[in-house]
């Protein structure tokens, strides 16, 4: 039995170039295809597909709007997204959105059917080029987990370095501040991170080190 799928993406040619690949594999039947995010709600509830190709920027609505409307009314179309934007931030949002596959339209017609076969079996498919965006996903939920939000950007500065494997001393001439004022950040931080002992700091920054060492502006 071949999975359904539905394209929706306002640009003619890339559907007619979608639709070409797609229908070079037994795998799959494409049973509808739209421009807009408006008619593509309607044609998921009429059609039930089994995949929506759904492009990130549509006219009368977006393709993350249409992926919260239909998550909101608990659809259970997988939803690939296609999209122009190398950012962090359209990832995450795809990826809040329960988004199965996340597709660079530069390597659409070279991935779709790799990332169509992949998400058909339940299994999720980013562009290698964005496959670093796993990693700070990955980094900023263990960040935002391991309370450090609560921290002063000065605290975060101090535990960055500590993570860095550098003194009170150095840190202290590095951010042109006393020694004091460093060991206060410390127990600062010890405070607000619920860390007790005289070794707690210590291996709290060797457990987290990828993550301490990273900006927070990247995560």
């Amino acid at each position: 039995m071949k999975h359904t799928i539905l394209i929706a993406d306002d640009h003619p040619l890339i559907r007619k170039g979608l639709k070409e690949v797609i229908e070079e594999s037994t795998e799959f039947t494409i049973v509808a295809e739209t421009g807009d995010g408006e008619s593509a709600l309607q044609f998921v509830e009429q059609f039930q597909p089994d995949i929506l190709i759904l492009d990130h920027n549509m006219p009368k609505k977006n393709g993350l709007d249409v992926a919260r409307e239909l998550r909101e009314k608990n659809n259970p179309v997988k939803i690939i997204v296609l999209t122009m934007h190398k950012e962090q931030e359209a990832f995450d949002a795809a990826m809040d959105l329960g988004v199965m596959g996340f597709v660079l339209k530069d390597n659409a017609l070279t991935d779709i059917v790799t990332c169509l076969s992949m998400v058909a079996e339940g299994k999720p498919f980013i562009s290698p080029l964005v496959s670093e965006f796993l990693l700070k996903r990955a980094d900023k939920k263990e960040y935002d987990a391991l309370g450090l939000k609560r921290l002063t950007a000065a605290e975060r500065k101090v535990l960055s370095l500590i993570a860095q494997n550098k003194s009170s001393k150095e840190i202290a001439d590095m951010l042109f501040i006393s020694s004091r004022t460093v060991e206060n950040h410390r127990a600062n931080i010890c405070a607000k991170l619920g860390l007790k002992g005289p070794n707690a700091l210590l291996r709290f920054v060797i457990e987290h080190s990828s993550v301490l060492n990273a900006s927070p502006k990247s995560l």
